[in-house]
C-alpha cells in the first residue's frame, strides 16, 4: 500500500513538472512573439490616431511562405528565413531592371533611411525572377540589397497582387517571423509607406 502511494505521488510530481515545463515554454514563446503580436494588434484593433493603414494586409494563413529555391547571384543558397528578426521590404522583377524597377530600389533605400535609428531593423531584398545578368553599376549602387534569384512561378503562388497588376508592381513587407504581412500599391506614396513602416517598427519595439 505504501509503495502504491509513493508511486502515485511520484506520478503526480512528474505530471506537475511536465506541465510546469510546458507553461514556461509557452511563456517564453509569447515573450519572444510579443513585439510582433503588438504590431498586429496596433493595426488590426487599435488603429492609432484613428487612421487606417495605407498598405494592404495579407492573410498569412492563405499565403504561408513556401520553401523558395532562392540563390545569390553567384549561385549560393540563401533564403528569406535567414533574415528572420528583421522587417524585410521585398521587390520582385527580372534582372534587366528598367526604370520602374530602379525607382523601386531607390524608394526602398529612402524608406529604410527615413526610419532613422530604426533603420537597422529593416532589410531590403530584390527577388530576381530570371537568369538575366544584373548591370554591374546597379549592383554597386545597391550593394547592401540582398539580391536573390527565385523561380517566378514560386513567387506567383505565394504573393498575391492587386487586380490589373503584376508581382513587379508591388513592394511587399515581410515581418520578423518570416510572414508576408503587407503589400503596397503600384507607384506608392512614399510618405504613406513610411508612416506604415514607422508605426510597425514602433509597435514592435522591445523595451
Amino acid at each position: 500500500m505504501e509503495q502504491n502511494k509513493q508511486s502515485e505521488v511520484a506520478a503526480r510530481e512528474a505530471n506537475k513538472a511536465r506541465w510546469n515545463g510546458r507553461l514556461k515554454l509557452i511563456v517564453l514563446l509569447l515573450v519572444c512573439a510579443a513585439p510582433i503580436i503588438a504590431s498586429y494588434v496596433t493595426y488590426y484593433i487599435i488603429k492609432p490616431e484613428g487612421r487606417t493603414n495605407y498598405g494592404a494586409f495579407i492573410d498569412q494563413r492563405a499565403h504561408p511562405m513556401p520553401k523558395l529555391a532562392s540563390t545569390t547571384l553567384d549561385g549560393r543558397p540563401e533564403t528569406l528565413e535567414q533574415l528572420a528578426g528583421k522587417w524585410i521590404m521585398v521587390k520582385v522583377g527580372g534582372g534587366a531592371c528598367l526604370d520602374a524597377c530602379q525607382k523601386q530600389l531607390f524608394a526602398m533605400r529612402q524608406l529604410r533611411t527615413m526610419q532613422g535609428k530604426n533603420m537597422s531593423r529593416v532589410e531590403r531584398v530584390w527577388l530576381i525572377t530570371d537568369d538575366a545578368p544584373i548591370d554591374t553599376m546597379l549592383i554597386r549602387q545597391y550593394d547592401d540589397v540582398h539580391m536573390l534569384r527565385v523561380p517566378r512561378e514560386q513567387l506567383s503562388r505565394w504573393l498575391p497582387v492587386e487586380i490589373g497588376t503584376t508581382l513587379d508592381d508591388h513592394i511587399f513587407l515581410i515581418d520578423p517571423r518570416s510572414n508576408v504581412m503587407m503589400r503596397f500599391p503600384k507607384d506608392p506614396d512614399p510618405r504613406k509607406v513610411h508612416k506604415d513602416l514607422a508605426k510597425l517598427l514602433k509597435a514592435s519595439a522591445i523595451g
